[in-house]
């Protein structure tokens, strides 16, 4: 299982994560988030890491331009975005993949898109039907006032009803004193499609700076043990 670290703001700190080896970094692009990346040096990170840019219903040429500047390897979006709107960003991307490999300059770019769904007690599945040849992942986060960062986990034996095979970030809430809950999850039904774990709030120590010895400890009891145990 993955581990995606989302929320990242100030440089000391990323790197401190980094050093951790975390699957993906969440950068956000939110101006109302109290965790909005406003910098314009991204540190670089080791290629096993990929930057993933966070996005609430913004202009799509907006987004575009935030993963050129930053060389972003995957979006995560968190708004109200349309197939269409994820169709269109898938596009754009995969002609540029094309035009990089028919240069041979170098190996070909692919841009993964998450879309984020906020579940509390229940959810329509159904809605995730048309987003199912658009996205490379789903998310699922904890529905509240604000898009993510709530900090409050929700009901995941809704997910036992998951109807796809697409895999999906599990988020919303995720701290250490969800780790006994988070091992019998991997030993249910409802997380045979889950491909990663997406924390954030819950260990900060303010927002945007993660509590490094909270990681490690979380990463190495619930990610580790459980791929030893594969």
């Amino acid at each position: 299982m993955k581990l995606k670290v989302c929320g990242m703001k100030y440089q000391d700190n990323i790197e401190q994560v980094a050093a951790l080896q975390p699957d993906y970094l969440g950068f956000i692009f939110y101006d109302k988030s109290a965790r909005s990346f406003d910098s314009k040096n991204m540190p670089d990170l080791p290629k096993s890491i990929k930057k993933t840019g966070v996005f609430v219903n913004e202009d799509l040429d907006t987004v575009i331009e935030k993963i050129n500047t930053h060389q972003l390897q995957a979006v995560q979006l968190h708004g109200e975005e349309s197939p269409e709107y994820c169709l269109e960003l898938k596009r754009h991307y995969q002609e540029k993949n094309n035009k990089v490999i028919a240069s041979k300059k170098t190996d070909g770019f692919e841009l993964e898109i998450i879309k984020v769904f906020s579940i509390k007690n229940e959810f329509n599945f159904n809605v995730l039907k048309p987003y199912e040849a658009v996205c490379d992942y789903f998310l699922f986060d904890t529905k509240g006032q604000l898009p993510g960062g709530n900090g409050f986990t929700f009901n995941w034996d809704v997910l036992s009803h998951y109807p796809s095979t697409k895999p999906f970030f599990l988020s919303g809430g995720i701290g250490v004193d969800e780790i006994e809950n988070l091992k019998q999850f991997q030993q249910s039904k409802a997380s045979k499609y889950c491909y990663a774990i997406d924390v954030n709030s819950k260990f900060e120590i303010e927002a945007g700076l993660k509590n490094i010895d909270l990681l490690r400890n979380f990463k190495d009891t619930v990610i580790t043990k459980e791929e030893q145990l594969k």
